[in-house]
């Protein structure tokens, strides 16, 4: 398997989210008429065993019979970063903090030779690795803290529109996956609510999953920083500050699910070792019907390869799980017709 080696190497995504967290769909929510359901509605995904173990799986938890899930409980969760959208060269999230430094560098001329901002400035991914979690809390807090809840949500929304992906030249929002845009569609047709739970910052993702993954606000469980409220004049607002509130990674994932969700999902969607725990939680069960899928990156042509070196979205644990728990695996070169939107169905 040819491996994805980034310049940034060294910033693990653990470092990173202990500092970040200092094509609507076509069906929408529509139940599956009779008709509907001799229809494919998962089109991008080549046909074989990987796409029949999911509409066997919904089958089996939407028909009455042992297996009937009742649709109140029919959660499925979703990681974000390379389940949903590109996570390579680097995440996304990291991506917006470098050039939110950049952005603000001729406000504060001292950065030209303080450390890290020094090395974000000279592209110097080395050093800036070198800084750990340290040098990473210091960019987090001039570019996530000390600002308006609504002012973050403004700022994110503005880089999202202009950022561009340094290798396939589009917006990030454009770089989801076809064939997770049709499986959450999928879902939601058949009585399923779908949450996203992602070690991204929950206020970075929830000003634009409505409107690209058909996935509201309040169904987005992710790493945060504490706020405060606070009035500014006659204006009250949440103040954001630079301290860690809760890590939505590994371990966290199964907590943020409890926490912020309040049931086990029934299925559960993920594509590195920080969705390991997640998998285990929701799968590892036998009560009912459960189903847990695994997104391997196998197209160094269309998207990336990578999995067991990779810096960012490392597959290697989960990977091995996945065989003892009978996890689906979908190999993204043999298993997707085309992987984003744009590209030719």
């Amino acid at each position: 398997m040819k491996s994805t080696r980034s310049p940034a190497r060294g910033l693990s995504r653990r470092t990173l989210l202990s500092t970040l967290a200092a094509i609507p769909t076509l069906i929408g929510p529509l139940r599956l008429t009779p008709a509907l359901a001799q229809a494919d509605q998962l089109p991008s995904w080549n046909a074989g065993r990987v796409k029949d173990s999911i509409t066997q799986f919904v089958t089996r938890v939407t028909t009455q019979g042992p297996d009937f899930v009742p649709e109140d409980q029919r959660i499925a969760t979703f990681d974000n970063d390379g389940t949903l959208w590109v996570e390579q060269p680097m995440y996304v999230q990291l991506a917006f903090v470098l050039s939110r430094v950049k952005t603000l560098a001729p406000q504060n001329p001292s950065w030209k030779t303080k450390q890290p901002f020094k090395a974000v400035l000279d592209g110097d991914m080395k050093t800036l690795a070198a800084s750990g979690e340290k040098g990473l809390m210091q960019l987090v807090a001039v570019t996530h803290a000390d600002m308006t809840a609504d002012e973050f949500t403004t700022i994110v929304t503005d880089w999202l529109a202009t950022a561009r992906h340094p290798r396939f030249k589009r917006p990030y929002t454009e770089l989801v996956y076809q064939p997770m845009l049709e499986l959450l569609a999928y879902l939601r047709a058949n009585g399923f609510k779908t949450f996203i739970v992602s070690g991204g910052g929950v206020e970075f993702m929830r000003p634009w999953t409505e409107r690209i993954y058909g996935v509201p606000p309040q169904q987005v469980v992710g790493s945060s920083i504490k706020t405060r409220f606070q009035m500014r004049g006659d204006v009250p607002t949440l103040f954001r500050l630079p301290e860690v509130n809760f890590i939505d990674d590994k371990a966290g994932k199964p907590v943020g699910i409890y926490e912020y969700i309040g049931r086990r999902p029934i299925a559960a969607f993920g594509n590195s070792d920080g969705d390991l725990e997640m998998l285990q939680w929701t799968t590892m069960d036998g009560n009912r019907a459960r189903f847990g899928l695994i997104v391997h990156h196998t197209d160094a042509e269309r998207e990336y390869a990578y999995d067991r070196q990779s810096h960012f979205g490392r597959l290697d644990k989960a990977l091995d799980a996945a065989a003892i728990n009978k996890w689906t695996v979908a190999d993204m070169k043999r298993d997707w017709k085309r992987i984003f939107p744009f590209e030719a169905s």
